[in-house]
């Protein structure tokens, strides 16, 4: 049966088949989760396996190998910058994890990791991304009833899981 649960911890120490990068559309080596997993996959090898693909469109996603993390695999995942919701921001960040999801899917993978996409220093709104991110999970799991998967969505912040908490309760 597949999940969705919110764990406090860094992402890169999350044990799963897949993490999610919330990277940007030139794949480069970023801040906040995206830093921390070029640094702890390994900047080096990371840096040229993104480099060899170059390029993401917003609400897309690529996969390269996980390096020196515990997870197998690094799913990046190019999320929307807020500019107000009337952007196209909602359904380009549906889109984000609905694209990892399904190149978890095509690749075999049975655990993924998620940070909260596009919520850091893309300044999406903490509620909406939570909403945004729950219902393109729970839609996958009922567009795959057959595929089993496990969510699990990394938070550092208290105030952030108490709020994705309440989105899966809701939902």
């Amino acid at each position: 049966m597949s999940t969705i649960k919110i764990q406090k911890i860094g992402i890169t120490k999350l044990d799963t088949d897949a993490v999610v990068n919330a990277a940007n559309s030139g794949l480069w080596e970023g801040g906040g989760v995206c830093g921390y997993i070029f640094r702890d996959a390994g900047e080096k090898q990371m840096t040229e396996a993104c480099n060899a693909i170059g390029h993401c469109d917003e609400g897309s996603a690529v996969i390269t190998p996980g390096f020196n993390l515990p997870a197998k695999y690094v799913i990046h995942a190019v999320g929307p910058r807020w500019s107000g919701g009337n952007n196209n921001e909602p359904q380009l960040l549906y889109s984000a994890y609905r694209n990892s999801l399904l190149i978890a899917k095509k690749n075999g993978l049975h655990s993924i990791g998620f940070p909260l996409i596009s919520a850091g220093i893309f300044g999406y709104p903490i509620d909406k991304a939570w909403e945004r991110a729950i219902k393109a999970c729970k839609d996958f799991m009922d567009d795959n009833p057959d595929y089993e998967i496990e969510i699990v969505f990394a938070v550092l912040d208290d105030n952030i899981m108490k709020i994705g908490e309440s989105v899966i309760s809701g939902c």
